[in-house]
């Protein structure tokens, strides 16, 4: 089987691009050839397999003019032409791909008849802004009123040319039918699944079909150095702030914070006003082993978000080495939780309901065993590189096929 795989970003940059990155590689130990199509940029890793490349647009330095390539792009369309000719895919598998890759690869795959996947990581397709998120809370009115909201507030970066730019963008993507052109659409979570068919996009196959991470072998005998540990991003949505909170008001708790972000000025105020330097400690930006070790030597590990997460990976990486988890009961969040089993679930911006479980994983370490283990045999049942290549491989099967016979 020959797979074309489509990202924006050709770099680690965030959860669809570990994604991108890993199952082509999944693929490629499994006996299929791997290429892929994504834009130039100084940061690109190189995989070994074919890789196509179109010009960077930079919606921050670029012309406006030249700004309306993310709309459709004519020069993209002829690269992902020239790609399909060369590689000869079976199949073409998207993730993130709009707002510079440009609706105009979609209708250029389908004219050459080729089978389309793509891996909905976040609500683009029905958000402009695609986190629904406003001034940090939920915001869903793009889907309720149109999406004249996310101009009226200039939801996207706070600026009213990209929040238009954005919003030509949707429309146009609805108006031509462009998500209709997507044969099959994967779900991370079925919470992402049921927004998507609540904004529209309901004329597809949707299937959920929870990320996985790859088994490193790095459990190893368990380790409780007594600290919770958060890692992630320092922004309002990610819930730090609540986490401190509540670590305030447990006596003797300790927390590790990993990550670097515009509230990390408010968490140091925080800590130096409250005199919490001895029990709360920012390590900074951390390197994935080094985040792997701090998981390990953990308690347990918290994902406070208080916006809508589709399928957080820092559960999943959790889940592999092996330790509990507490989270907020938003968006994907409550499908990777099993309440009482590989951690605690709560009500999200309830600082009161945080602190009552993170209590009583620091106050029972026969409980965190307990859940150390449950977190690891779910994740070896439902969230591995095998499970995940086994359904993946069927859906690539059957549209191959089905395509074959029309």
């Amino acid at each position: 089987m020959r797979i074309l795989f489509v990202n924006k970003f050709h770099y680690l940059k965030g959860g669809s691009e570990k994604y991108y990155f890993e199952l082509a590689e999944l693929m490629k130990e499994n006996g299929h050839e791997v290429a892929f199509f994504s834009m130039k940029n100084d940061k690109n890793i190189s995989t070994g397999s074919k890789e196509y490349f179109v010009e960077e647009i930079d919606l921050n330095t670029g012309s406006k003019l030249k700004a309306l390539d993310v709309i459709y792009s004519k020069e993209n369309a002829q690269k992902m032409k020239e790609a399909l000719e060369d590689f000869k895919p079976d199949i073409v598998h998207i993730n993130n791909f709009q707002r510079q890759l440009s609706a105009s690869i979609v209708t250029e795959i389908k004219r050459k008849n080729i089978p389309i996947v793509f891996t909905a990581h976040d609500m683009q397709a029905i958000c402009p802004a695609s986190a629904m998120l406003y001034n940090g809370e939920i915001c869903e009115d793009c889907i309720q009123k149109g999406y004249g909201c996310c101009i009226k507030k200039s939801c996207i970066k706070d600026s009213k040319l990209k929040s238009i730019l954005g919003v030509m963008e949707s429309k146009y993507y609805r108006l031509r039918k462009i998500y209709k052109k997507i044969d099959y659409i994967i779900a991370p979570s079925e919470f992402i699944k049921k927004q998507l068919i609540k904004g529209g996009i309901s004329y597809n196959a949707i299937e959920t079909v929870h990320n996985f991470v790859i088994d490193s072998g790095y459990k190893e005998d368990f380790v409780d150095d007594g600290y919770a540990f958060f890692f992630g991003r320092l922004s309002i949505e990610k819930g730090i702030l609540n986490v401190i909170r509540a670590v305030k008001e447990i006596p003797n708790s300790k927390l590790v914070i990993a990550g670097d972000g515009p509230e990390k000025e408010n968490i140091q105020k925080f800590i130096i006003q409250n005199k919490l330097n001895d029990r709360i400690e920012l390590v900074g930006y951390l390197n994935q082993d080094d985040v792997k070790k701090y998981i390990k030597n953990s308690k347990f590990v918290v994902v406070p978000s208080i916006w809508y997460e589709n399928c957080p990976y820092s559960i999943l990486e959790t889940m592999e080495i092996g330790k509990p988890i507490i989270g907020s009961k938003i968006g994907g969040i409550p499908e990777l939780i099993e309440d009482g089993k590989n951690g605690f679930l709560y009500e999200y911006q309830n600082v009161s309901e945080l602190i009552e479980k993170m209590k009583l994983l620091f106050d029972n370490e026969k409980l965190v065993r307990e859940q150390s283990e449950m977190s690891r045999k779910l994740y070896e049942e439902k969230y591995n590189e095998n499970v995940y290549y086994k359904r993946i491989y069927e859906i690539y099967n059957n549209l191959i096929k089905e395509n074959k016979n029309v």
